[in-house]
């Protein structure tokens, strides 16, 4: 028997998840670079700038004195306060330190979240179009996610009458809810995502709330679903606000009754989060300045977008509430967004992420541009990407 015959009679079948189409996009935009070729990212949800300075000078300090050892399972205890006092600063909203659960970035809380929530064979709905890993790591837990298509008329949430039917279908154990929104960028208001909390509620659904984009809101403010129940689970991280991606450090908000539990699953499951991570973070508060003036120049890339990928011919896209994407139905140049994606890539040396990878039902019609590059990209970009429209 081959070594690959092997590593496949290995793997159980719950290992057997999708691929994170986006990581593809960017090994085949890497590949381009190496050849010489200069490539606009528009595929990843990455800043392109730096962590703040005051988060980078507290890590080297830190480093610089030996600090790098285990810390506790829940967190550096002043980084669970601080973040504490985040939600009373953004919020008005008082939080008990003890309900903060520090993580590997969102994705450790995602993980931890499902664990603690849900069951083998528990159905969860999410919305569609949606961040792929909240299904693919669902499936490998071994729950079913089930994927609720959303529509225009409703900003591509999720509502109680679209909750309930799939609850009819068959019992939901939880929903999970993202705003502003991953590919969509569109946000929830209060009154929208109250409605559903409520409707969540009376389902006896666990209701778990992803707000890594919250600080990136242009539209109106974003509503923390920590304002509206402190039965709701929320999930946070450094990475796109604080521009810390690769630092992997996030935070949820829990109710007080699943704090031990969390503390449980995080100490068998990877003891501690880094501690140099955990340091930088707490700093990174105090580089809000640094970061707002960063947020300003995605308002800045959202409006070359939105005015310039129109003239491009590209002019359908949903609302650009939030976050740094823009989603585009692309519908008008192809029926395969995977394969335009790739031509767009080798055509016009633009990466985008094609909407198969967040939708099953009409993905093959969107494209996901990240704008989080800098605004000559943006320029260049549209410029490229309306050549190659042009040229067919």
């Amino acid at each position: 028997m081959s070594p690959l015959s092997v590593a496949r009679s290995l793997a159980s079948p719950r290992s057997a998840v999708a691929p994170f189409i986006v990581m593809d996009v960017m090994a085949h935009a890497a590949r381009l670079e190496q050849e010489g070729k200069r490539v606009i990212h528009m595929e990843v949800g990455q800043p392109a700038a730096p962590a703040p300075l005051t988060a980078r000078r507290a890590a080297a300090a830190a480093l610089e004195a030996g600090q790098v050892g285990y810390t506790a399972a829940l967190g550096i205890p002043s980084l669970r306060a601080r973040i504490a006092r985040h939600y009373q600063d953004a919020h008005g909203l008082a939080v008990d330190p003890e309900r903060i659960v520090v993580t590997n970035g969102s994705s450790g809380g995602f993980i931890l979240a499902f664990l603690a929530l849900f069951s083998p064979g528990d159905r969860v709905a999410i919305a569609a179009p949606g961040y792929p890993p909240y299904r693919h790591v669902l499936s490998a837990l071994g729950c079913e996610p089930v994927l609720i298509e959303t529509h225009a008329q409703d900003r591509h949430a999720l509502t109680p009458e679209s909750l309930i039917a799939a609850h009819r279908e068959k019992p939901l154990a939880g929903v999970l809810v993202a705003s502003p929104g991953n590919p969509t960028g569109t946000m929830m208001d209060r009154a929208t995502l109250t409605a559903l909390h409520a409707c969540a509620r009376d389902l006896g659904l666990a209701f778990v709330s992803d707000e890594i984009y919250h600080g990136l809101d242009y539209a109106f403010p974003a509503v923390s679903a920590a304002e509206i129940s402190p039965d709701a689970v929320i999930i946070n991280s450094f990475s796109k606000y604080f521009c810390m991606t690769g630092w992997r450090v996030g935070w949820m908000v829990v109710p007080p009754a699943l704090a031990r539990t969390m503390e449980r699953l995080q100490q068998n499951l990877s003891i501690s989060v880094p501690t140099l991570s955990q340091i930088a973070a707490e700093a990174a508060f105090e580089g809000r300045e640094e970061m707002d003036a960063i947020k300003h120049g995605y308002e800045e890339n959202r409006r070359i977008l939105v005015e310039g990928l129109p003239k491009a011919g590209i002019d359908r896209f949903l609302p650009v509430d939030g976050a740094f994407y823009l989603y585009a139905d692309v519908s008008r140049f192809t029926d395969d967004s995977a394969a335009f994606a790739t031509r767009l890539l080798d055509g016009a040396l633009v990466a985008a992420t094609p909407g198969v990878d967040f939708d099953p039902f009409r993905g093959k019609q969107f494209l996901r541009f990240s704008y989080a590059q800098s605004a000559q990209d943006m320029h260049e970009a549209v410029a490229r990407i309306g050549a190659f429209l042009k040229a067919g």
